[in-house]
């Protein structure tokens, strides 16, 4: 194994280190995928102070013959162990036909190990049917978890009528309560896709709605503490509880603005920097039903993948931060210079975007659906002080890669692309060209921007802030910074996003509204409103 001296000193690439070198370094981290797939424990009798699932239970990842099931042991969420002992402990998993749990299909038992914070991820591969749902818990002991409802997808081959599900971001739990979740169980969803920021990593701040329970997290145990404070939001497990979902991060469930190995801070020690994002990762996983090769091997976690709806769609979930390069212009808003067209410069590196652009010339679907981090339309803005200029952490700060994206997707002929896409705190509506700054050209696909859940606390609608935006950036069709999610509906003929705003974050119960909603008919490009 190296000494950390000589890695700190060894071969640095783009102002980060060599991943190789790094993951010599965490071989001790590589041993996971052993410790999460071990069959044997000491059998013993666990009996429980306190309710182990207070953090409720959730699945993910669905797919037409299986789904991953997952809990975290946690007695004592706040502790750094949870209030679990530091030894492996048995737990049982089954799922129904019924909510009362009586027709059982499947059973079996998982070993929740100390080293992966006694999470629990039953990745079952096969033994469902096909476009079902379906009820589970767990049982540990004594105690008994509460019922998860989840689904599994249509078979590939199959044209299902409709899909109907939600996707959020940014749910700062300092700024604002979750309101959004409440109305979102309501709403029958077969899914939802999570966009990132489901944690913060910021120290506690005085005066908010809610508080943090740390200084600024950095290691394993300040994540995991972070995650499980997260998750006990009633709202927010209630969510995960109702329906399968699909989760990315984007920069908090590490650091704001994060670029691959690269902190926005240039002073802070670039090993320190991937031990911190390793911790990270780890606690990630941990919180997440993510299937088995998702555990992370040292600071490394493979998250993009895809899954079929049947022939009606097919969802590409991307990771538009780990393999990024550094941001332009030192990460400032900026015109889109030279540096932001740098055909070296990458936000999806070369292996995921080879495997995006394979998976979508060889999609069978009528909708291609691309679930990422960051706004792809090429927004200048509307502001006192930055007109003309962008945010070169989003998109427009990678346009040659960007550009090159929408025209392989122009020239494939890819079947009515739509782009969904989180982080701002805003709702946008975007018309998507190979160079948005050319009104000229043809529109190639649709983007759907969502607000946050809670981030910013409380927002508003922009009508006169739309305006000017509208005229700097006419491919934007809506904006409005309040909180809430974004609901659509999907046929063989045609894609429906309700904008749904909370219009207080402050205190339960905020009212609920469907602001806006447009429509995207297949084959046929642009934005209609309802």
């Amino acid at each position: 194994m190296f000494d950390r001296n000589q890695l700190a000193a060894a071969i640095r690439y783009e102002g980060g280190v060599s991943r190789r070198l790094f993951l010599s370094y965490t071989a001790s981290l590589a041993a996971l995928p052993l410790l999460a797939q071990r069959t044997a424990a000491a059998e013993r009798q666990v009996s429980f102070s306190a309710n182990p699932f207070t953090l409720g239970v959730a699945s993910g990842d669905p797919s037409a013959r299986g789904v991953v099931l997952w809990t975290r042991l946690a007695p004592k969420p706040l502790d750094p162990d949870g209030g679990m002992p530091p030894e492996p402990v048995t737990v049982n998993w089954e799922i129904a036909d019924d909510e009362a749990m009586t027709q059982i299909v499947r059973k079996g038992t998982r070993i929740a190990t100390p080293q992966l914070g006694h999470s629990v991820h039953v990745d079952l591969r096969s033994g469902l049917e096909p476009d079902r749902w379906y009820f589970y818990r767990f049982h540990v002991g004594d105690a008994v978890s509460p019922v998860g409802r989840t689904r599994t997808l249509p078979n590939p081959d199959a044209l299902p009528e409709k899909l109907k599900f939600a996707f959020a971001s940014c749910q700062h739990y300092e700024t604002g309560l979750y309101t959004a979740y409440e109305q979102m169980a309501r709403d029958d969803l077969d899914l939802v896709c999570h966009l990132g920021d489901y944690i913060y990593e910021g120290p506690a701040t005085q005066g908010k709605i809610r508080q943090h329970n740390s200084p600024e997290i950095k290691s394993l145990a300040d994540y995991r503490k972070r995650h499980a404070l997260y998750r006990s939001d009633p709202l927010l497990h209630g969510m995960h509880a109702k329906c399968p979902w699909f989760v990315t991060w984007d920069d908090h469930e590490f650091d704001n603005n994060c670029a691959g190995a690269i902190s926005e801070e240039k002073d802070v020690d670039p090993v320190a920097f991937l031990e911190r994002r390793a911790n990270a990762y780890q606690a990630y996983y941990e919180a997440m039903p993510l299937r088995r090769e998702q555990i992370p091997v040292g600071a490394d976690l493979q998250l993009y993948r895809k899954a079929s709806y049947g022939r009606l769609a097919e969802l590409l979930v991307l990771d538009a931060r780990q393999y990024r390069s550094d941001q332009p212009n030192g990460d400032k808003h900026s015109v889109i210079n030279e540096e932001a067209l740098n055909p070296q410069s990458t936000m999806l590196g070369a292996k995921q975007r080879g495997w995006l652009q394979s998976s979508l010339i060889t999609s069978q679907a009528t909708w291609n659906v691309l679930a990422q981090q960051v706004m792809m339309g090429m927004a200048t803005i509307a502001r006192s002080g930055l007109e003309g200029k962008s945010s070169m952490d989003q998109w427009p700060g990678y346009a040659y890669e960007r550009m090159a994206l929408m025209k392989f997707i122009q020239e494939r002929q890819v079947p009515n692309p739509i782009v969904l896409t989180g982080d701002i705190h805003s709702n946008w509506a975007n018309e998507l060209r190979v160079d948005d700054r050319k009104q000229d050209e043809p529109v190639v696909a649709t983007e759907f921007v969502g607000t946050s859940i809670s981030s910013g606390g409380n927002g508003k609608q922009t009508p006169e802030y739309f305006l000017l935006l509208h005229g700097a950036n006419p491919f934007v069709k809506y904006h409005s910074s309040e909180r809430g999610y974004v609901r659509c509906t999907v046929t063989p003929e045609s894609w429906t996003s309700d904008y749904v705003a909370v219009e207080d974050v402050t205190k339960p119960g905020g009212n609920v509204v469907t602001r806006m909603s447009f429509v995207v008919e297949a084959g046929k490009t642009g934005l209609n409103k309802v």
